[in-house]
């Protein structure tokens, strides 16, 4: 294996978010692998937000999307522990996703929406998305409730 070099981490660490000491713990695991790495990451990000599941989240955002046209809108009721999370960058950008998400696929409860591939990227799954943001968090996040308005629908 070779020497994990400071660009390496750098760049894993603005892909994924996570520290410095993650980073480079599972550039080592992989062998300088990125790719092999990021996975880790994601997976141990996963294993955050299971660990955290019994947490209370009852601060947070709700987020709004009009699609294009507006003839579609949504709400989105993300939350998460404290107040200083939910109005991170990340917080609000995830936010913002899960609203798009919705505006486009149509789930019809949270379960649903979890389950569904991400519209961005449809190797993950929309919960492997709020387990990534959990990693970075620290926090727990939890799609409280979401409501999904169409003109000409009932």
């Amino acid at each position: 294996m070779g020497k994990i070099t400071t660009a390496a981490i750098k760049k894993l660490r603005e892909k994924t978010g996570a520290g410095v000491m993650e980073v480079k713990k599972a550039l080592e695991e992989s062998a300088g692998d990125e790719s092999k790495a990021t996975k880790l990451i994601q997976k141990r990000g996963l294993v955050k937000a299971q660990k955290r599941a019994d947490r209370e989240a009852t601060q947070g955002v709700i987020a709004s999307y009009v699609h294009q046209g507006g003839r579609v809108a949504v709400l989105v009721e993300l939350a998460c522990e404290t107040d200083f999370v939910a109005r991170t960058e990340e917080f609000q950008k995830l936010a913002n996703e899960l609203a798009m998400q919705v505006a486009s696929m149509e789930p019809k409860k949270v379960a649903d929406l979890l389950k569904e591939e991400y519209i961005r990227d449809p190797g993950k799954t929309v919960e492997q998305l709020i387990g990534e943001t959990v990693g970075k968090t620290g926090e727990k996040i939890e799609v409280k409730r979401f409501a999904r308005f169409s003109l000409g629908e009932e």
